[in-house]
This record gives C-alpha cells, structure tokens and sequence, in this order.
C-alpha cells in the first residue's frame, strides 16, 4: 500500500473455469497494476498455493467463482482455511448469478472477504481485492501485535528471573532478537565502568567483536547517559557503532533503546540494526522501548547485590589473614585457604582465626549461617569475640558457651556452625569443639584419615556443648578444618561428600599446601558457597 492506504499492487489467484470470464477479469487486474494467477479448477488452485507455500510467497487475495468443475468455490475456500499456514488468505467468491441468502450464507460460513456477481464494473471488482487484501493485513498486523505483546511479556518474566548481570544481558538479547525479528545486543555499564554485554544465543564465539568494540559501547554510553531521563531512543551511524555486533564483519547502523536505572547511574541499553527494524514496523521501537525500561528495573537490584556482594568480599579479607600473614606459632605449622564462592553465588559468612591461647594455640573454621552482608558482618563480630573470650580462656567448650551466649543476646535470628581445636605444641594433645560444624579430618603420612569424633550443637540455639574432645597428634599427622562450601552439593548427602574429601585428602602429597591445593583442585571449582579451610601440623 502507499502513503494514502490504497493498495498499490497485489498478487491475485483467479479460480475460474470459464476462459472468457477469466480473462476479462485478469485484465481489468492486470491494468490495475496487479499481478495475476489464474487457473481453471479447485484442484489446480491448491496445487499451485502448495508451490507457492513451499518458496513462501502466497498470493494477497484469492478470487475463486462459486461453481468449478471439481468443487463449489465454497468447499476451496472452506479446504484453504482448514489449512493453518492458508487460512489468512482472503478470498472473494464470484459467480456470474445474482446471490441469493442461500448462497451467500455458505460462502461467509466458509470464511470469505466477500460476494461479487459479474460482470462487474471494474471499479467495482478492484475495490473488492483491496478491501480483502487490506482487511487481511490489518488481521495480520494484530496478530502479530499480538504475538509481539505476548512475547514481550514472556521475556520480561524471563529477565526479571536473572540471576546474575551477565545472565541478564544474554536473556535479554534473546528477547531483543525475538521480539524485533534482528539481531540485537544488549549491554549494562555498572558503576566501576564495567560493561555486561549480552548476544543473542545462536551467535558463536568465534564471531564475536573484541575488547576494543565493548570499549567503543563503554564510552559511547557514557556519553548518551549523560543528564537523560525516561527512555532515549536513538540511532548511531555505522562509523561510530563497532563492526560485527549484530553480524559478524558486517557494519550496520545501530538504533538503540537507552534508559538509566532508577537511581540515575548505570546505562542499560537494547541495540538492534536501524534497517531490520524497519522491516518489521514502527510498534516495534516502542515494544524495544518497554523491552529495555524493564530490563533497567532487572537490573537494579542486581547492581545493588554487586555493590553489597563487594563490600561483603572487602569485609571477608580484610578480617582473614592471608596465608603469608599467620602470626609466629612455635612449634605449630598451619596453612589456611579462602576461596569466595562464583560471581553469581552470594557471599557467606565463613571465617578461620588462628590465636594465641593459655593452653596452646587455637585454631577456629566456622560458617555463619545465611549468606548476605548481614552474615559477614557477624562473621567479624564473632572472631573479635573469639579473640577477647581467649585472652583468660582456652578451654573451646567454654569458648563456645559464651558464643553461643553472645550470638543469642545481640543476634537472636542468627546461627552458626564453628569448629574450635586447642593444640598444644609440645605435647601434641588436641582439645576440639565442635559446634554443627564439619569435625575435623587427622590426615597420616600412612596415606589413611579419619573425622575425629566431636559433635555439639549449633552456635546461637542456647543448648549446652559437651566437653571437648582429645586426642593427640603425631608429628606426622596433618588436622585439616574446612566448611562446608568445599563439598556440600545439592541433592547429594553431606555424609557421601565427606567420604570423598576422607578419600582425596588421604591421596594428597605430603605438606599443608599440598593438601590444601589437591582438595581445592577436586571440590573447589565454580562453588555456590565460600570456601575456609585450615590445616596445621606439628613443627
């Protein structure tokens, strides 16, 4: 159609066994500018729509006459709208009678646009195409409005279930793609200026731009964000937008749907080629605008868990010594490890302490229940308490009292899991405490382990905690305290995954590291769960 609506050309398929009839219709067509089909019988008209199904170019209209030597016009048209990928076809029955209700009736039963009796005036019969070929674009372009607003609710539950940034970006892009029928990219630039880029799924790898593309989308970013509010939609020419996002080694200009989080800082931008977009219609750009002002709302609490995920990790290591930064233990060697779990895993609240006690040293693993800020901030408040309560006591069930004590009175919803052992040096007695926690694992050089045999209650439920466990190291013997996070699968018993570290840790080389690193090398991988591990031996 043109600017004024009026159909401009269309490719008709004449049904008419009469040759005369059929070719003073296909002339009065013709001259119109139209394109026609015509054939002499219902069988011949299906095979010919079949063809045409199959190279996927329809006709726009059908004109079928009501009497055919194989079939009523009427049993054609009730046969193509049977047929799922034919029933948009608009038809206009034809019959060279006057219609009565009888027939008339039948043919709007069967689904057509509308009746003509020739001959006609020709004015009369164009305007019968163009009223069924616009009526069936019109139906067309709502169902695939609707189809789109479907679509566009589906994805915007899927991205309101991302987990992650980067798991944002990629579902969108999908939703991008599918819901404007281009190739899309969708990017988020945090607040330390780091850009999440996101491409459709069936892009490979071996096609996507490099680091200097996501550096050009980083700045240009910048620069669009800057005093926007609402959404911006926008066009980037093909010089200033990077090569081979949308297809690889191909330029295209970029349109782009731009819109800021709530609290006005990260851009969060939906990008596909300016010409495919025009392919598809003008509702598209405001489904991309909605598209991308939800995945901003997506976006927001997820910007804040990085923000509370980073200043978790930040409090985490400032309050672990780092392994290089043990104090002196006379007589006591010790190794620890701390692996925070993978970036769309929250952090906990597992901590080690190694301290200087009355009775020996003290060595502490534990995992404040829950994983947040708010777990890492206990994490620090019971090490500091650890550390105060030592200083006059070393006795770990007593220590475990006056924790359990202090997590009751100012943390009420709070628990923990902790396992404290008192080792003595010269003598090699081991006192341990074991609050919920995982016992800890006597590792020999004769290539055997065993979990000592220290069970209590957790930290923060006000049951009392059994005297402590002893035992006696051998100079050989490696103690080795780990949380959970090492081997805690989901869906798999804790008391199978402790049997596998029992095994591993038995084949380990000898050393504190090397059994450190063998374990983090079998379990640590991609963990959803911070890693504490401690092991010591007798020096």
């Amino acid at each position: 159609m043109d600017v004024n609506g009026k159909l401009t050309h269309a490719t008709v398929l004449l049904v008419d066994d009469e040759p005369a009839s059929r070719f003073a219709v296909e002339s009065v067509l013709s001259r119109a500018g139209h394109r026609v089909l015509a054939v002499g019988s219902g069988g011949e008209a299906l095979t010919e729509l079949d063809v045409r199904l199959r190279k996927g170019n329809l006709p726009d209209v059908a004109l079928i006459d009501v009497h055919l030597p194989d079939m009523s016009g009427f049993e054609l048209c009730r046969l193509l709208k049977e047929r799922p990928r034919m029933a948009g076809l608009p038809v206009v029955h034809v019959s060279a009678l006057a219609a009565p209700p009888s027939d008339r009736c039948p043919a709007l039963d069967a689904g057509d646009e509308a009746y003509l009796t020739v001959p006609a005036e020709p004015e009369e019969i164009e305007a019968a195409v163009r009223a069924a070929v616009r009526a069936a674009r019109l139906r067309a372009d709502d169902q695939a409005l609707v189809k789109r607003l479907t679509l566009l609710s589906e994805m915007i539950v899927t991205i309101q279930a991302a987990r992650s940034l980067q798991e944002l970006v990629e579902v969108a892009a999908d939703g991008t793609a599918r819901l404007t029928n281009t190739p899309a990219a969708v990017f988020v630039l945090d607040r330390d200026d780091e850009l999440y880029r996101g491409l459709p799924r069936d892009r490979t790898s071996v096609a996507l731009p490099g680091p200097d593309a996501d550096r050009a989308v980083a700045r240009l970013l910048r620069r669009l964000s800057q005093g926007q509010s609402g959404v911006q939609i926008t066009t980037v020419p093909a010089p200033l937008w990077p090569t081979g996002l949308f297809r690889p080694g191909v330029e295209h200009d970029a349109r782009l749907a731009l819109v800021l989080t709530q609290e006005g800082r990260a851009p969060v931008c939906l990008a596909a080629p300016t010409r495919g977009l025009r392919r598809v219609g003008p509702e598209a750009e405001a489904l991309l605008a909605q598209l991308a002002q939800a995945t901003a709302l997506a976006a927001e609490p997820l910007l804040m868990y990085q923000v509370e995920r980073h200043v978790a990790l930040t409090l985490q290591r400032s309050f672990l010594p780092k392994p290089d930064q043990l104090p002196e233990l006379p007589g006591v060697d010790a190794a620890v490890r701390y692996v925070p779990a993978s970036q769309d895993a929250e952090i906990g609240g597992d901590f080690y302490a190694v301290l200087r006690a009355g009775g020996g040293v003290l060595f502490a693993v534990g995992d404040v229940v829950g994983h947040s800020l708010e777990a890492a901030t206990v994490m620090v408040e019971i090490r500091h308490a650890l550390r105060a309560y030592c200083v006059d006591e070393s006795d770990p069930s007593v220590l475990a009292e006056r924790l359990d004590r202090m997590l009751r009175h100012y943390h009420p919803e709070t628990t923990a899991t902790m396992c404290l052992a008192l080792v003595d040096p010269d003598t090699g007695r081991t006192l341990i405490s074991n609050s919920g926690h995982i016992p800890p694992l006597i590792v020999r050089d004769s290539g055997t382990a065993d979990y000592a045999k220290a069970a209590g209650p957790l930290l923060g439920v006000g049951l009392s905690h059994p005297p402590p466990t002893e035992l006696f190291l051998e100079p050989t013997d490696r103690l080795l305290m780990i949380t959970d996070g090492l081997i805690e699968t989901r869906g798999t018993d804790i008391s199978a995954s402790m049997e596998h570290l029992r095994a591993a840790a038995s084949g380990a080389l000898p050393g504190l590291d090397a059994l450190c690193d063998t374990l983090l090398d079998c379990f640590g991988v991609d963990r959803g769960d911070d890693i504490a591990m401690l092991a010591l031996r007798l020096g």
